[in-house]
């Protein structure tokens, strides 16, 4: 079970993040690299993690036109990354350029990373959902299942969702749809996460991968964390 947490590792201190990487051990073998650490360390980050026989998920969230997210991913692509994310808001075509973009890349001998596409980001609630979109139609979970669909029909390999709306998209998009959740918390509604659940809840809905940041890397003992982590998504609880 432990091969499906992904330890979000948002820190600023590469002496930190290195500590905690070999600290961790063999208990995790999957790591994401959002924006802090990548606008601190970028390539260097992703080396480090390579070196030691890591997997690595690139949450950079790409939004922008087509042709410009297209040539984005195939640098990403030659980092070495596993999965890569883009927002699903950016619509088809540019999911769908990705896609080819990754798919046709000359250098074969790179394995291809999965694209993700980010649905609605786990902070938001209704009420800020219906602040940023105004009189939207469709209800927030409405909105994700069809963000989810978006990124289906343009051939991502999955998406990021929170992990209330697991089940839906397992049901409209099917069992090899990859879904990878945040908002993972011990006990639901700590913090800024508004649409959480606990690592077990979130495996026995359906989820593929489970990402975990402050409740591992802000701990006293963050091998405890993690090995707790595991346990729950273990015991589905």
């Amino acid at each position: 079970m432990k091969e499906h947490l992904i330890v979000s590792l948002d820190l600023n201190n590469l002496e930190d993040i290195k500590d905690l990487v070999k600290n961790l051990g063999d208990l995790v073998a999957f790591y994401k690299i959002g924006s802090i650490p990548f606008i601190y360390f970028g390539r260097e980050i992703i080396t480090f993690l390579k070196e030691n026989n890591k997997r690595v998920m690139l949450d950079l969230k790409f939004h922008d036109i087509p042709n410009t997210v297209a040539r984005t991913c195939e640098g990403a692509l030659k980092l070495g990354v596993d999965f890569i994310t883009l927002h699903t808001s950016g619509g088809f075509s540019m999911l769908e350029e990705a896609v080819k973009a990754t798919l046709l890349y000359e250098d074969k001998k790179i394995p291809r990373p999965k694209l993700l596409g980010v649905t609605v980001l786990t902070s938001i609630d209704e009420a800020h959902f219906r602040d940023l979109f105004g009189d939207i139609k469709r209800s927030l979970s409405e909105q994700v299942l069809f963000l989810a669909g978006l990124a289906r029909s343009a051939g991502l390999d999955g998406v990021v969702a929170s992990p209330k709306e697991i089940k839906m998209i397992r049901e409209e998009c099917g069992k090899d749809f990859l879904i990878v959740t945040p908002g993972i918390r011990l006990k639901p509604g700590q913090d800024d996460q508004a649409r959480t659940m606990t690592p077990g809840q979130a495996i026995s809905a359906g989820a593929d991968y489970i990402v975990v940041g402050r409740p591992i890397v802000k701990a006293p003992d963050p091998v405890s964390a993690a090995e707790e982590i595991i346990k729950e998504m273990e015991s589905g609880n």
